[in-house]
C-alpha cells in the first residue's frame, strides 16, 4: 500500500497508483475485519469513493459527514490512522464508526442512520456564522448517505432545510440498493428508476468531453454549455425529487471509476448552491462472497477469511460447575425467531414489523413463512412503531422487532401513539444491555430507563429462551401493550426457567437455597444477567456465603402495593393502575427477607431498577439493606461484551466482590 499519511499525499499520485492503492485498501479491511469483526461490506464498496472524496477536497477543513459510519474504514485508512487500524473495534483501539476524539479529520460522531444530512448543514451553517471565531472559511461539507439511510424520516426534514437555505451544501448520494439488507420502499424503486435513465448521461459526457477538445475558448464555452445542460436535464429529469427541493443534481456516477468521480467531484466543489452527487456503488465490492450475498456479508464477527460469516458464542460453550444442564443453547435472537413463528402458525392475526433488520432481529424465516404477514419499515423506527399501533388498532397482533439502540428513536411513539390508547403492540427489543464492538452508540442501555415509567407498557427481561418464548406468548395473549428486552447473547439452557409459570408484576426464584444462611443475601437480577449472578452464586459458595437468586422478570409493573391500596386504585378512573395495584406487596414481602438485597441490572444505573428498589425500601422503612449494580453514567467504550459486563462491575467476580463485605461473612481462605 502507498504510503498515505494524509490526504494531501493522494494529490500527488497518478491514477494508476490510486487503481493500485484501492486494491491495497481492501486487502487491509479484509485482513483487519475477518481478525477482528467489523462491518465489511459496506467498506469495500465505498473505497474508490473515499478516494475520490480525498483527492478532490481538503479534508478537515473541507468536512465530510459519514451517515451511520459504518463505511469509514478507508476514510481512517487515508487520514494518519494506517499503523493503527489494527486495533480496530478492540478496547482502546480505533473506533469502528467516525469519532471526533479520534482526529480532526471526523467531523462528527455518527453510528445511526439519517443524521448526516442535519449535521452536515450545522457544520455549514455553523462555519459561515463564524462558529469557530474565524468567519466564513470557505470550507465545503459533504454528507454522505446511503439509499438505505436515505429512508429515514429525518434525511427528508433536513432535505427540506438545506433546500429552503441554497448554501453549497454537497450530498452524495451513495446507491448501492442495500442499508443492511435489500432496500424496500417507494424510494428505492425511484432511485433505481433515476439510475436506469441513461440518456441524459450520455449526452452531459458527450457535451463535457466535446467542450474540453475546443482549443482557447473552451473555458469560456463551458460556462455556455451549462445552461444547456441544465436544459437537457430538465427535459430528462422533469420529476427530479432533488431538483424539485432545489438541489442541483449530477448522476448517476460510476461509484468505482476513480478518474469520473474525481473529475465530477471537482466540478461540484465549484458549485454555489446545494448539489446532490448520486453514485452508484456495489457493497462488497472485491469480493465474491460479499458482492453476492452483501446483506450476509453486511457486518461479519472475524469469521468472513473461512467462510459465511457465523456469529461466534459471546459465552462459554459450557455453564458454571453448578448450572443444571450445563449448557448454553442458541441465542435470544434465535429463540426469538423460532417463537414468533410458532406464534404466527396458531394466530393468523400474529404480524411482525420491522425497520430494516429482518436478518439482525430473526425474521428472516418469518418473512419466508409469511410473506404476507411481514412488513418492513425501512429505517424508519419511529413509522415502524405508529404503524403498529394502527396495525393493533384494526385488531391485529403486530410483534414490532427493533434493536435496543434503535428503539430510543422511538420513544414518542410508544409513548403517545402505543401506550397512550393502551394498544396491544408486542415490542422484541432485541441487543438490550451490553453490546461488543460498536461502541457508545450501539449500547442498548437505556431502554429500562426510558420505558420503565410510560404507564401502561409491561416490560420483561426474560432469562432464557425458554423464558423469552413464555414471555412472548403471555403478551400476545395481552390488551395492552408488552416490551421484552433481551441481549446478543447465548441462552442459557436450564431446563426449568421457561416453565415457571408467569404471573403479572412478580418474578421467580432460581435454585434457591434451604438454610438460614442462603436467606441472608438474594441476587435479584434482569434476566440477561442469568450466567453472571450465577457465577457469583457459585463464587460466594465456595467463601461460604449462601446466596438466593432471584429472576425479577418484571421490570413494569411492579408487585408491590398493599391491599388497601389497590382498593383505593380501583375506583380510578385509569383502568391500568388499577390492574397494577390489585396485587399483594409481593416484592416488599421478597426484599424483607433478606438481610442483603442486591439488584443487578444490564441498564443504566440511574433511573434504574436498583433506583426503583433503594426508593421503596426507603418509603417502606425496610431494614434490608439495598445495594445496586449497573452500568455507570457514562458513554461506554467498544469492547467484547465480557469486557465490558467486567468494566460495568457486572462479572461473576465483580459481583460476588460487590455484596460479600455486605454479608459480614468470613473471607475465602
Amino acid at each position: 500500500m502507498p504510503h498515505v499519511h494524509d490526504p494531501a499525499d493522494l494529490k500527488s499520485l497518478d491514477y494508476h497508483a490510486l487503481s493500485r492503492l484501492a486494491g491495497d485498501i481492501r486487502e487491509v479491511i479484509f485482513d483487519t475485519v475477518t481478525k477482528n469483526g467489523g462491518h465489511f461490506a459496506s467498506n469495500l464498496g465505498v473505497v474508490e469513493l473515499t478516494i475520490a472524496l480525498h483527492r478532490v477536497f481538503e479534508s478537515p477543513d473541507d468536512k465530510i459527514v459519514w451517515d451511520v459510519g459504518h463505511q469509514c474504514y478507508t476514510h481512517k485508512l487515508l487520514t494518519g490512522r494506517a499503523d493503527r487500524f489494527f486495533t480496530l473495534r478492540q478496547k482502546d483501539g480505533l473506533a469502528g464508526f467516525p469519532k471526533r476524539s479520534e482526529s480532526p479529520h471526523d467531523s462528527f460522531n455518527t453510528g445511526h442512520a439519517s443524521t448526516s444530512i442535519s449535521a452536515a448543514l450545522g457544520l455549514l451553517v455553523g462555519a459561515r456564522h463564524g462558529a469557530e471565531g474565524a468567519g466564513d472559511t470557505g470550507g465545503r461539507v459533504i454528507a454522505v448517505i446511503g439509499d438505505g439511510a436515505l429512508t429515514g424520516g429525518l434525511a427528508y426534514e433536513a432535505l427540506s432545510h438545506a433546500g429552503q437555505l441554497g448554501l453549497p451544501l454537497i450530498i452524495v448520494l451513495n446507491d448501492n440498493r442495500m442499508s443492511i439488507g435489500p432496500n424496500v420502499g417507494a424510494l428505492s424503486r425511484y432511485l433505481s428508476r433515476i439510475s436506469m435513465k441513461s440518456h441524459y448521461q450520455f449526452v452531459r459526457r458527450a457535451i463535457d468531453n466535446w467542450v474540453k477538445r475546443v482549443p482557447r475558448i473552451g473555458k469560456s464555452l463551458f460556462k455556455v454549455i451549462k445552461r444547456l445542460k441544465r436544459a437537457v436535464k430538465a427535459v430528462f429529469y422533469a420529476d427530479n425529487f432533488f431538483v424539485d427541493l432545489g438541489f442541483e443534481y449530477v448522476g448517476p456516477v460510476d461509484g468505482h471509476n476513480l478518474r469520473h468521480l474525481v473529475q465530477v467531484f471537482e466540478d461540484v466543489r465549484a458549485l454555489q448552491r446545494p448539489v446532490v452527487v448520486h453514485v452508484l456503488t456495489r457493497k462488497g465490492k472485491g469480493d465474491d462472497r460479499a458482492e453476492n450475498d452483501p446483506g450476509a456479508f453486511h457486518g461479519v464477527e472475524g469469521t468472513a477469511a473461512a467462510g459465511p460469516p457465523v456469529v461466534p458464542p459471546v459465552m462459554p460453550q459450557t455453564a458454571p460447575p453448578d448450572t443444571p444442564g450445563g449448557v448454553f443453547s442458541g441465542t435470544f435472537t434465535e429463540a426469538f425467531a423460532k417463537a414468533v413463528s410458532e406464534a404466527a402458525r396458531r394466530d393468523r392475526r400474529v404480524v411482525a414489523v420491522t425497520a430494516a433488520m429482518e436478518k439482525g432481529t430473526g425474521l428472516t424465516a418469518f418473512k419466508k413463512e409469511f410473506p404476507g404477514r411481514f412488513f418492513d419499515a425501512a429505517i424508519a423506527e419511529e413509522h415502524a412503531v405508529t404503524f403498529a399501533a394502527g396495525l393493533a388498532a384494526a385488531g391485529l397482533k403486530p410483534v414490532v422487532a427493533i434493536y435496543s439502540t434503535f428503539m430510543q428513536r422511538a420513544v414518542d411513539q410508544v409513548i403517545h401513539d402505543t401506550a397512550a390508547q393502551q394498544l396491544p403492540v408486542v415490542f422484541a427489543v432485541d441487543r438490550a444491555g451490553l453490546v461488543a464492538g460498536d461502541g457508545e452508540t450501539h449500547q442498548g442501555v437505556f431502554d429500562i430507563g426510558l420505558f420503565r415509567t410510560v404507564p401502561g407498557l409491561r416490560l420483561l427481561c426474560p432469562a432464557t429462551g425458554g423464558e423469552l418464548q413464555l414471555m412472548l406468548d403471555w403478551a400476545l395473549e395481552q390488551d395492552f401493550p408488552v416490551m421484552l428486552r433481551y441481549p446478543k447473547a447465548r441462552s442459557l439452557d436450564d431446563g426449568a426457567t421457561g416453565a415457571l409459570p408467569l404471573v403479572e408484576g412478580r418474578g421467580v426464584y432460581l435454585d434457591e437455597g434451604t438454610g438460614e444462611a442462603e436467606n441472608r443475601l438474594c441476587l435479584a437480577f434482569t434476566g440477561g444477567l442469568y450466567a453472571e449472578v450465577r457465577e457469583a452464586k457459585r463464587l460466594l459458595a465456595g467463601r461460604g456465603i449462601g446466596a438466593s437468586l432471584y429472576n425479577l422478570r418484571f421490570l413494569q409493573p411492579f408487585d408491590e402495593t398493599d391491599k388497601t391500596a389497590a382498593a383505593d386504585a380501583a375506583t380510578a378512573a385509569d383502568a391500568a393502575t388499577a390492574a397494577d395495584a390489585a396485587t399483594a406487596a409481593y416484592l416488599i414481602e421478597q426484599i424483607k427477607r433478606f438481610d442483603v438485597f442486591a439488584v443487578i441490572e444490564e441498564g443504566m444505573s440511574r433511573g434504574g431498577f436498583g433506583e426503583y428498589v433503594q426508593a421503596l425500601a426507603h418509603r417502606e422503612g425496610l431494614s434490608t439493606r439495598i445495594v445496586t449494580a449497573g452500568v455507570p453514567a457514562v458513554f461506554l467504550p467498544q469492547g467484547s461484551r465480557e469486557e465490558l459486563l467486567d468494566l460495568c462491575g457486572l462479572s461473576g467476580e465483580k459481583i460476588a466482590a460487590l455484596v460479600q463485605p455486605l454479608t459480614q461473612a468470613p473471607a475465602a481462605v
